[in-house]
């Protein structure tokens, strides 16, 4: 019986917990962190805070998600879906400084962090760089702004089903010929998201997996013709 509850503890706060990431404004006491990594051969320096996705480290599902990512090489608009303080998103604009680069995320922390970490890492770049508050495409569903590629390490703790319906959005902003990238644990039923994508998005995106690595597979969904 205490084994039961105590599953049911460590299962509340863990639900607890993720919903501070998901949240406009996380209701914990506010701490901040430096966070170094080395990323596509370069030192980025990361501010995060209490209440953001991964603050004391990033997460081993974004960066092998950015070492391996489609950096395009000529001129694009990219976006960072659920950027957290903003890890994908900062790669993508130094790596591809011809680029505008839009970031958008839930968590006012998160936002907070991201403009502080645009500032600190891209210096001269940041009139490309473009921070926005809100839930998914909600801040820009009226500005006409579509996509060469979007990019995101999707929340799926909370379950895969509001990032399914996502899916159904994304070719909407997607420029002709547009990429959709994102990582998911194998755990956290990649293979699951692998067959319900064939199923329901093969006549519209051409589906791959560009690489499975530490037990977690990199997807890249490009708009057919």
């Amino acid at each position: 019986m205490e084994r039961n509850k105590q599953k049911v503890r460590k299962y509340k706060n863990m639900k607890q917990k993720n919903q501070h990431y998901s949240t406009q404004y996380p209701d914990v006491k506010i701490k901040v962190y430096s966070v170094p990594e080395s990323l596509k051969q370069h030192l980025f320096i990361f501010k995060t805070i209490t209440g953001v996705f991964s603050f004391k480290k990033l997460d081993l599902g974004t960066k092998v998600f950015i070492e391996h990512m489609t950096i395009p090489k000529k001129q694009s608009v990219l976006l960072d879906l659920g950027c957290g303080y903003g890890a994908i998103g900062i790669v993508l604009a130094y790596k591809s400084h011809q680029s505008t680069v839009y970031l958008i995320d839930i968590n006012r922390r998160a936002i907070w962090c991201t403009r502080e970490n645009i500032k600190y890492n891209l210096l001269d770049r940041t009139n490309k760089v473009i921070t926005l508050s809100g839930n998914y495409f909600k801040p820009i569903e009226n500005k006409n702004i579509k996509f060469d590629g979007i990019y995101m390490n999707p929340p799926l703790r909370n379950g895969r089903r509001e990032f399914l319906k996502l899916c159904e959005e994304i070719p909407y902003f997607l420029k002709p010929k547009g990429l959709f990238q994102f990582v998911i644990k194998k755990k956290m039923g990649a293979d699951y998201v692998l067959k319900y994508i064939n199923i329901n998005f093969s006549n519209i995106f051409d589906i791959n997996i560009i690489c499975k690595r530490s037990g977690y597979w990199v997807f890249d969904l490009t708009l057919l013709d």
